[in-house]
């Protein structure tokens, strides 16, 4: 809930206004999972809150750190015994966590742990921010970045991810500003007019990996009924709309995405558009996937858009080792 309803929620209650105040406090700053941490609250309160006003967090199941880097994944139960991945990553600038909006995914993206593991149901906003919460209790740290690019399509799950966004930049709450947000979408054309609309200060990404719709319509099934030229318009709607730069996210599978012509096709896409593009070393989620591009073959594709005028960097791989890097988080139940 905002405070709004919150206070609104008390009220129907008949409690006073100031306990509104504790609870948000409580809730979203302190990141409480349960009412008997609230010491402040009398104890016959406590009781009646959880009867009416149930808590649905997380708890941590599983941890693994990474031998290589020190990201942290996580693997988080939730109160139905669905259980959901995110991972925590160390930058210069601070902490990012990498969130689920869902469990599983329904977008089918074949180089994507997640929609292999099948779709079984939307998180809601307290399960999403839950995630930032636990993570900064279990490991001392506070979280001032997150990427909604952990399991799931958000723009799936759009009413409820709005409703996270807008708990988790609340100034009363964990403060974390727009711009300091990134938010996936494997392509979702009507959603990214929607939040257009509301001109947020987030980072759009887009998972584009492929320079046409032959190659995308391979792997990502969404291409279909959402092909390129359809997609790219409404990202150049969204960037002129919003004055915000289009970060497109682009897998690179040897052989299949990666030639030169590949890179020449892509700019030729993109010319004129705010936009970056971030080239990806795939990551292999079994025996039988493509196989990640050579260095070497990534930076002469970098180069080649970047001399046509595309903005282009390498993203550095995190987490590996853990199973934690892009596509590799998976769908798990609790047993």
């Amino acid at each position: 809930m905002t405070f709004t309803e919150l206070s609104a929620q008390l009220a129907a209650l008949s409690l006073p206004a100031f306990r509104a105040t504790q609870l948000f406090d409580w809730l979203q700053q302190k990141g409480a999972m349960d009412y008997g941490e609230m010491t402040n609250l009398p104890a016959p309160l406590r009781a009646q809150l959880a009867q009416v006003l149930p808590i649905y967090g997380c708890r941590i199941l599983k941890k693994q750190v990474s031998a290589l880097d020190g990201t942290v994944k996580y693997l988080f139960a939730l109160h139905d015994g669905t259980a959901v991945e995110s991972v925590l990553m160390r930058y210069k600038y601070g902490h990012t966590l990498c969130v689920s909006s869902q469990a599983g995914c329904k977008m089918g993206c074949t180089f994507c742990a997640s929609a292999r593991s099948g779709f079984v149901r939307d998180l809601t906003p307290s399960e999403i921010l839950s995630q930032i919460h636990a993570a900064q209790r279990e490991d001392g740290v506070r979280v001032s970045h997150v990427v909604l690019m952990g399991m799931g399509e958000p723009l799936d799950n759009y009413g409820n991810v709005l409703r996270f966004l807008a708990l988790v930049s609340d100034s009363a709450g964990l403060n974390i500003g727009m711009r300091n947000i990134s938010l996936s979408t494997c392509g979702i054309v009507p959603r990214i007019y929607d939040l257009m609309a509301l001109k947020l200060q987030l980072t759009l990404s887009v998972s584009l990996h492929a320079p046409n719709d032959e190659i995308r319509s391979r792997s990502m099934p969404i291409n279909r009924r959402y092909p390129l030229d359809a997609l790219l318009s409404a990202c150049r709607d969204y960037a002129n709309a919003t004055s915000r730069r289009i970060s497109f996210e682009y897998a690179m599978i040897q052989g299949v995405n990666d030639a030169p012509g590949h890179a020449k096709e892509l700019s030729s896409r993109l010319r004129g558009m705010l936009c970056h593009v971030n080239l990806i070393p795939v990551n292999p989620i079994t025996a039988q996937d493509g196989q990640p591009t050579p260095r070497a073959e990534i930076e002469r594709f970098a180069a080649e858009l970047q001399r046509r005028g595309i903005p282009a960097t390498i993203r550095r791989t995190l987490g590996s080792d853990i199973d934690a890097a892009c596509g590799q988080l998976r769908l798990h139940t609790e047993t």
